[in-house]
């Protein structure tokens, strides 16, 4: 136990002791993910919304006086256009161009063509709308006076009515805002959690033991009396509590950057979970980080330097993308049976915890499934320090 708590403290030593190594390694990546996630977010709603104060500029021809109240719920600066064929260039330029809006076009004798028209008569008198789906607050203008329209037509055939008021049992939607935003969070966080922990261990990990065997300073750990299973273990578990540190710092940039990411409409606030859901969460985690900085440390073993290493993690990297990705597609592969397949099991587990489904045997078994891998690495991991061929490349 001793020689287990010396290689850790030695490692530990390592990492600490450069500065620049854990402001890369630990804190920037939650700084970053923050900034670049806050930004992002900020931009993406700038692009896609109007300001809730936004007046829209829309120019409207032949609109009879009765339509104007329908359309007074929207905010509208209305200016009327007489239709000039000389002038019809301008007004649309002035569309694309993001200086209007709209321009809603109404036929002649509209109300008394639509009081009097019958399916048999031919074609629908027809309200014509311009506007530039590339412009934000066009788009916005049109979806409003295009809802406006069919709610309107609607009426005018009404013969009955589909969730017109408050209904004799209660709302008619029975999914609540906070499952709503649990199931967007058990699609969105385990693929982050995945991708923040295996970017950690892949910044540490090679360097311990690839790094070592390039510079040749492994030989002077080997020879020493210290047990090779100690060594194994004293660097799984070192490399795991920076690999941890480092993930917790992603981790929290993007739970900080969550409401400008997804906007203000969105309130993360109302989302709940107790304190046996963070602790449950936290387990799953740890035994998730021993798996992936064992399976890397192996791979780190079996290479002679760390550019080789980053290499062939590569595969082992997209496995993991492909894995992390299923819960935000709705995809449940395999059922139960894989909650015994590790580090399938753990985003199985996370996004049941996320999306307020736990299933508490099976994330049991997930954590047990983990140790017992992590266990089974770390004696692959002792048995390739034991090897000449695979530690000194002979």
């Amino acid at each position: 136990m001793n020689n287990i708590i010396t290689i850790i403290k030695k490692e530990l030593a390592r990492f600490f002791g450069d500065r620049r190594l854990v402001f890369t390694t630990i804190i920037m990546p939650g700084l970053l993910i923050y900034l670049m996630y806050s930004l992002m977010g900020e931009g993406m709603m700038k692009q896609m919304t109007t300001p809730k104060d936004y007046v829209s500029k829309i120019y409207a021809y032949n609109m009879p006086a009765e339509m104007k109240d329908l359309f007074a719920p929207v905010k509208a600066e209305w200016t009327t256009w007489d239709g000039n064929a000389s002038d019809k260039d301008r007004v649309l330029k002035e569309i694309a161009d993001g200086e209007m809006d709209l321009l809603v076009c109404f036929p002649d004798n509209f109300l008394e063509t639509v009081q009097t028209y019958q399916n048999s008569d031919g074609s629908a008198p027809q309200v014509e709308l311009y506007y530039s789906s590339e412009k934000s607050n066009s788009l916005t203008a049109y979806n409003q006076i295009n809802a406006m329209l069919d709610a309107w037509e609607e009426q005018m055939t009404n013969k009955f009515d589909v969730n017109r008021a408050e209904g004799r049992f209660g709302d008619y939607d029975q999914a609540s805002e906070t499952g709503m935003i649990g199931k967007l969070l058990s699609g969105l966080l385990p693929m982050l959690i995945m991708t923040f922990i295996f970017s950690g261990c892949s910044g540490v990990a090679p360097e311990s033991i690839a790094g070592e065997k390039e510079r040749g300073t492994i030989a002077t750990l080997l020879v020493t009396p210290v047990k090779r299973s100690a060594l194994a273990l004293g660097k799984v578990i070192s490399l795991s509590i920076i690999a941890l540190m480092a993930g917790v710092s992603s981790f929290i940039g993007t739970i900080l950057s969550l409401p400008k990411m997804m906007g203000d409409e969105v309130d993360i606030n109302i989302v709940s979970y107790d304190m046996s859901d963070y602790l449950l969460l936290f387990a799953v985690i740890i035994s998730t980080v021993f798996v992936i900085v064992s399976i890397i440390s192996i791979i780190s073993a079996n290479s002679k330097s760390v550019k080789e290493a980053t290499t062939m993690m590569a595969p082992f990297m997209i496995a993991i993308m492909l894995v992390s990705i299923l819960p935000m597609l709705g995809v449940d592969v395999g059922g139960k049976a894989a909650y015994a397949i590790p580090l399938f099991n753990s985003v199985k587990t996370m996004s049941g915890i996320f999306g307020f489904s736990t299933n508490l045997p099976m994330a049991i078994m997930t954590i047990g499934v983990n140790v017992v891998a992590t266990c089974v690495l770390v004696v692959v991991l002792t048995k390739m320090f034991d090897s000449e061929n695979v530690m000194f490349g002979k």
